[in-house]
């Protein structure tokens, strides 16, 4: 081969690399800058979200405390004329938590999966056991428990619902989520507390073996409990009726 046809060959080669190099070079941009814009996208999405939580949380935030300003307010007689105003106030006890109910259940439904949210609820779950309706406490309570899974206040919206079924006649059911929690030793709930609530309630359901069988628990798994000497007394109690 000649060397000016070498040479040229070279040439031709060292112009398709330069070729080829440029177009890699121009993908590389394009799909660097298309890493960017998702980059910028997704950030700008991020900020967003991060903007709205937090706008959400104040609103419920807000919803809560106006709830809990009524729940903490004064009950007694209106202020004398002439002296100051003293906040807000309520006659009875029963209309101070009728109003704070009402309060607790619009800051839980606008804004339900909210932290503030889930705590609105679980207190309008507690004040309408207070007030007499197991049935209203029982969705509440529910409520809670779907939002806050298996956390300390999904937990104690369970111990809430079971006291609320057995209050409702629903023995079954509240002897069942009893006895589901009672067998969490490792769980945030005292389980002594818990056995002597479902020891009772199998006295409500009229299981009086049942109940003497799980008071005998308590005593024996928990001689230095609070709840000991009550367990105690209920099993005396229990012995003599027999």
């Amino acid at each position: 081969m000649k060397r000016t046809e070498r040479q040229h060959l070279k040439e031709n080669e060292l112009q398709t690399f330069a070729r080829q190099a440029r177009e890699a070079i121009d993908a590389k941009k394009r799909e660097t800058t298309a890493l960017i814009a998702i980059i910028v996208a997704v950030g700008a999405v991020a900020i967003a979200f991060i903007a709205w939580r937090e706008h959400v949380n104040s609103k419920a935030h807000a919803l809560l405390a106006g709830a809990m300003a009524v729940q903490d307010a004064r009950v007694g007689p209106p202020p004398a004329p002439g002296a100051p105003s003293g906040g807000l106030y309520f006659p009875t006890e029963r209309e101070r938590a009728q109003a704070a109910l009402t309060k607790f259940k619009i800051a839980a439904d606008a804004y339900p999966s909210s932290d503030a949210g889930i705590f609105a609820r679980y207190q309008q779950a507690a004040l309408s056991l207070t007030l007499g309706t197991p049935q209203g406490a029982i969705e509440a309570y529910q409520q809670v428990i779907a939002k806050a899974g298996d956390s300390v206040y999904g937990q104690t919206a369970r111990l809430g619902l079971a006291e609320a079924q057995a209050r409702a006649g629903q023995f079954d059911q509240a002897i069942n989520t009893f006895k589901e929690l009672a067998q969490r030793k490792d769980g945030p709930l005292p389980v002594d507390g818990i056995l002597m609530q479902l020891g009772r309630t199998y006295l409500q359901a009229g299981k009086r073996a049942d109940a003497q069988q799980t008071f005998n628990r308590l005593v024996e798994e928990y001689p230095e409990s609070a709840f000991a000497g009550d367990a105690r007394k209920e099993i005396e109690t229990l012995k003599k009726a027999a």
